[in-house]
């Protein structure tokens, strides 16, 4: 019995490994036509991109929405891909290039080393946007390398709560990175410039 993309979609969010196979030989070969098209005919890319967009259908199966067109949905999430791929590449590209220009004259100082200062850095900056508690937890855990455990019983407070705090302090800072993206990305090209 041959059953439509919302029945399948359904079966699909309950984890039918049958229905996901069908999905996937239903649609990836349009998904990897689109991906050829905006990936200006990078084969590589495009498949490697169809692969890892039904992967995480599969690991957010339970967020696939019946009602709505499941190739739209799996062009959008494939697209956004190739678009933090892209952000990455050129990030990349222009640290790189950074590098070369400020750091080649000093044989002592490793890329890794220049990769760890700067992120520590920023970090700082970030940790020091944190309410105080926050802050504390934060820095006991990321630079210091207290466990849970040991955060927990050296400020006298549960476990949970060090978690928590964590989790909230990781979500700030993701969120600042990603809202100040073009922000650090100007300022990288002027280091480059300067």
């Amino acid at each position: 019995m041959i059953l439509n993309e919302k029945e399948e979609l359904e079966l699909l969010r309950n984890a039918s490994k049958q229905s996901f196979e069908i999905l996937y030989h239903r649609y990836s070969g349009k998904l990897y036509n689109f991906m050829m098209k905006v990936s200006k005919g990078d084969s590589y890319t495009a498949e490697e991109l169809v692969q890892q967009t039904f992967i995480r259908v599969w690991e957010n199966r339970e967020n696939v929405n019946p009602e709505k067109s499941f190739i739209s949905y799996l062009c959008t999430i494939a697209k956004n891909m190739l678009l933090n791929r892209y952000e990455h590449q050129t990030i990349q590209f222009i640290y790189e290039e950074y590098i070369k220009a400020k750091v080649i004259d000093n044989k002592n100082i490793t890329e890794e080393e220049v990769d760890r200062k700067l992120l520590e850095e920023y970090l700082d900056k970030l940790a020091d946007k944190l309410p105080p508690k926050r802050k504390e937890i934060f820095v006991l855990s990321r630079k210091e390398g207290l466990s849970n455990k040991q955060i927990a019983q050296k400020l006298n407070i549960s476990e949970s709560t060090i978690e928590t705090q964590l989790s909230k302090a990781l979500s700030f800072m993701k969120g600042q990175i990603k809202q100040h993206y073009d922000h650090v990305l100007v300022i990288l090209i002027t280091m480059m410039i300067i």
